[in-house]
């Protein structure tokens, strides 16, 4: 029988993560966007990067791949572009500050795209590419971690992050599209909740050590092998091993932050280092046509997606960003549910930094 969850405000979830990122020595304006970012994640039903992560971002600053009180630096701005220093802080800091500057290059070029490289976990793609909205822009969004788990198109061997990447475009009368996915068929985080609440993952979506798909999440994290998106190749999973590699294109090779399994062949675990890297991008419609012209198509395609014949039964055909817009709703009314084992882990965190517990 499932364990019931523990509801919390998103309000109280705020104010909990800001201490103890205050405690693990974070600025206050970092702590607040970082924390904001967090629970904002949660209440869109993205449990996997939100609280959730909380209790690695201190095992990683406990075992010194984080440093949260150094301020990320620019180290060239040039015209459209630009490139930060995390510093190996969190990278949900340094990423508002990049994808602001990107905003700010696409008011003046039509396109800005800023870069940054000695960084660590961001969150939610989905977080930086919304922020374009609030200006009428396209945001795009990439990263990579240093932990391979992504399998290749004929291997057995993690080679890859799982190398998310998010786009969103603003409409009119309706919601925005928002598309945010891990270029593997599942992000581990989707594993990691399944493990607290005891549930079997779908076959698909990781491997054991002999390559063969597993539905224990327990298994699927002790060997981290993700399949790509679309799993196997005759499903199209090359497309998805595709994807990753371009995203570790943008989000690493680019900026000269890690790739692949480079943190495997380096001497990046000695140095506690991630070296993650982000990138992010914006686009104003308003250097092609008139903003009101492209909200109105943006509309017009969302109706007829919604509008098109649902297969047998199916009550509903959605758009990229509703299932969450959706869960954000109820969730600002209703509480957060988290699995009781999370809560305690906060909890245990709370006492050793003395902060006030979670629930």
């Amino acid at each position: 029988m499932a364990e019931t969850p523990v509801r919390v405000m998103h309000t109280r979830l705020h104010e909990f993560v800001v201490d103890v990122l205050l405690a693990m020595k974070m600025g206050r304006t970092a702590a607040e966007i970082t924390a904001g970012h967090m629970v904002r994640t949660d209440l869109r039903g993205v449990d996997s990067h939100g609280i959730g992560m909380l209790p690695r971002y201190v095992e990683w600053w406990r075992d010194g791949y984080l440093q949260l009180d150094r301020e990320p630096q620019v180290i060239r701005d040039d015209g459209a572009m630009a490139l930060f220093d995390s510093g190996k802080g969190l990278g949900h800091y340094v990423s508002t500050l990049a994808m602001r500057m990107a905003i700010e290059k696409a008011q003046a070029y039509g396109i800005g795209i800023v870069t940054v490289r000695n960084s660590s976990h961001f969150g939610a793609a989905a977080n930086y590419s919304m922020m374009a909205l609030e200006h009428d822009m396209i945001g795009f969004s990439t990263t990579n971690m240093p932990s391979p788990a992504a399998v290749p198109t004929f291997g057995r061997k993690g080679m890859l992050s799982t190398n998310p990447l998010s786009f969103a475009a603003p409409a009119g009368r309706h919601a925005p599209f928002v598309l945010d996915m891990a270029t593997t068929t599942v992000a581990v985080g989707k594993l990691v909740v399944a493990s607290r609440w005891g549930k079997p993952i779908p076959a698909g979506w990781a491997l054991d050590d002999r390559g063969r798909p597993t539905t224990d999440p327990m298994v699927a994290l002790k060997h981290r092998l993700l399949s790509p998106l679309g799993g196997s190749r005759e499903l199209g999973g090359h497309k998805g091993y595709g994807l990753g590699v371009m995203v570790d294109i943008l989000s690493g090779v680019l900026n000269g932050a890690v790739y692949g399994n480079l943190f495997e062949r380096s001497d990046m675990k000695e140095r506690k280092v991630h070296n993650a890297g982000h990138c992010l991008a914006a686009v104003d419609p308003r250097f092609f046509r008139p903003i009101d012209e492209f909200k109105r198509d943006m509309d017009d395609m969302i109706e007829a997606l919604r509008s098109s014949p649902r297969a047998e039964g199916q009550e509903r055909i959605y758009v990229a960003g509703e299932p969450e817009l959706e869960s954000e709703q109820r969730r600002r009314k209703d509480g957060i549910p988290l699995a009781p084992v999370l809560v305690a882990q906060c909890n245990g965190i709370a006492r050793d930094f003395g902060v006030p517990s979670l629930a």
